[in-house]
């Protein structure tokens, strides 16, 4: 299946359950991509980020940052405001040592118009942040530190990002935020100003702060899912 009509698809998907996004929901998955070939990686397009290698290898998406740039993010075909996204990746011991400290995985809701919601795990410090980027700065929603479910070098880390809405009461539409690290809850926020994140993509990211020329990284199992009642 084409990625335009893949992406077609799940924008169906997320009007028909629009009605049912409220924070607290139970989530369901949508799609899901083990990267185990080709065409299966393909379907992550990258949305940010200068100077990107792709590849891959042992049935993951490996990707290697180059020089002037900061980051690289690839987005799902889904497209929603109430989403959950999920991943497992690992900082690969390609990274030079002298960024391997500063280097993150991550992942993006939200996305677009400079605008996102991101889930930054810093592996060897042991780190997590909830962070809301806009084109007039970042803010730090939330910090955990000493996080022990995150993994070192080469380690597999599943990580999940999740914002939705909250849908009644008297904090309708702000936005409700959850990361998590190997399934434990590790840092959560609300928006009051989630009206101001007009985007819509759903991203995975390796980067490093301050210049991430030469940290390599790899991406499996990612799943998105999108709050319903029953």
């Amino acid at each position: 299946m084409k990625t335009r009509s893949i992406a077609a698809s799940f924008t169906v998907v997320l009007a028909a359950l629009a009605l049912a996004a409220v924070a607290g929901a139970a989530m369901i998955g949508i799609y899901r991509n083990g990267m185990e070939t080709t065409a299966q990686r393909a379907q992550l397009i990258k949305l940010a980020g200068a100077n990107c290698a792709r590849g891959g290898s042992e049935g993951a998406l490996r990707i290697a940052i180059g020089k002037g740039t900061d980051a690289c993010s690839y987005r799902t075909p889904v497209l929603g405001r109430n989403l959950e996204i999920s991943a497992t990746e690992r900082l690969l011991s390609g990274t030079p040592t002298a960024l391997q400290r500063k280097a993150y995985l991550g992942l993006e809701l939200r996305a677009g118009g400079g605008a996102k919601y991101q889930l930054l795990a810093f592996p060897l410090q042991r780190k997590v942040q909830l962070v809301r980027a806009t084109a007039t700065g970042t803010e730090y929603l939330a910090i955990a530190k000493n996080v022990k479910e995150l993994m070192g070098i080469n380690k597999a880390n599943a990580l999940r990002l999740r914002a939705v809405n909250v849908g009644a009461g008297a904090e309708r539409g702000l936005a409700n935020l959850s990361g998590y690290v190997g399934g434990t809850l590790v840092v959560e926020a609300t928006d009051e100003r989630a009206g101001e994140l007009t985007g819509q993509a759903s991203a995975v990211a390796i980067g490093a702060i301050k210049g991430a020329n030469g940290v390599v990284g790899s991406i499996d199992d990612v799943v998105v899912r999108v709050p319903v009642d029953f």
